[in-house]
């Protein structure tokens, strides 16, 4: 009989490329999770790894039971939810992941609405990037996340994960003057730390406008991004919830691109009452102008 916990090490392997990387982000040693591995393979009767240098790569077969490791710890989660389901109350934590700007104007209003209705649930929120929420879901890390995409910067496909549109929101520039990116190709720009989507994103609708952006700040705070351009340090692409409240001296040019910000939790997990109750609860904290949505940037 396969251990599932091992199969959920083979599943992070496909996705990470490395024992180290795998290591770490469960928390384990690098010479337990090689270990296991060499469990799983002995179970599995034929080779699931080869070596190539210092990463890791799965054979045909270690593929093919990573395909069969996906369905059976989606089932799980579906057996988990049913289960919580047949409980009554909902009770122990949630831990929920949220980029900044929901942080702030969405999460507060969801979490009074849990508080309210799910007195016993415990909601544990953490700032995470879009970029890093798949890998904190699959390891346990969160149960349900706020993610956002761009129009520059498409979600991929995430093995493992299941996700629920929300809302989407325009896209502005913050500038002096009104105007558009093109405008701007020897500005000075402030932009997300690299390795952020909000920052890719920056970097490739300049770049469609056929110049790249010279990156004088790189800040994770909108609210400050405004302030830096009001001192004329600068100019920024904001979405609605960082553009809002503007100071004297910034315009807000809205653009045709926007932001879709989904909720994403593993796959089988929807049904989950605590997962199903925060979603609810978001809804139910969307700020008015952005129910029923701005639908697509013009």
């Amino acid at each position: 009989m396969l251990d599932v916990r091992r199969l959920r090490l083979l599943r992070e392997l496909a996705h990470r490329g490395t024992i180290a990387a795998v290591a770490e982000s469960l928390a384990f040693s690098a010479s337990a999770v090689s270990q296991q591995l060499s469990v799983l393979e002995r179970e599995a009767g034929v080779p699931l790894l080869e070596r190539t240098g210092r990463r890791v790569a799965l054979t045909p077969a270690g593929l093919n039971l990573v395909r069969h490791a996906e369905a059976v710890l989606e089932r799980l989660e579906q057996a988990s939810a049913e289960l919580a389901d047949a409980r009554r109350g909902l009770a122990g934590p949630l831990r929920i992941g949220t980029y900044p700007s929901a942080a702030r104007a969405i999460i507060p209003g969801a979490l009074a609405a849990l508080a309210r209705e799910h007195p016993g649930l415990v909601p544990m929120v953490t700032e995470v990037d879009p970029a890093l929420v798949a890998a904190m879901l699959r390891a346990g890390e969160l149960d349900v996340a706020l993610v956002h995409e761009y129009d520059f910067v498409p979600a991929d496909p995430e093995p493992g994960l299941a996700a629920e549109p929300l809302f989407t929101e325009p896209m502005y520039l913050a500038a002096p003057a009104p105007g558009a990116v093109a405008d701007h190709p020897e500005s000075r720009w402030i932009v997300s730390p690299h390795g952020t989507l909000c920052h890719t994103m920056v970097v490739r609708a300049c770049q469609a406008s056929g110049f790249t952006p010279l990156i004088a700040h790189q800040i994770d705070d909108f609210a400050t991004v405004l302030a830096l351009v009001a001192v004329g340090q600068g100019v920024a692409l904001v979405p609605h919830l960082g553009a809002s409240p503007a100071p004297p001296g910034v315009q807000l040019t809205r653009l045709p691109m926007a932001r879709r910000t989904r909720t994403a939790f593993r796959a089988g997990a929807g049904r989950h009452p605590a997962v199903a109750a925060f979603v609810s609860a978001v809804r139910e904290a969307l700020p008015e102008d952005l129910r029923g949505g701005f639908g697509d940037a013009p």
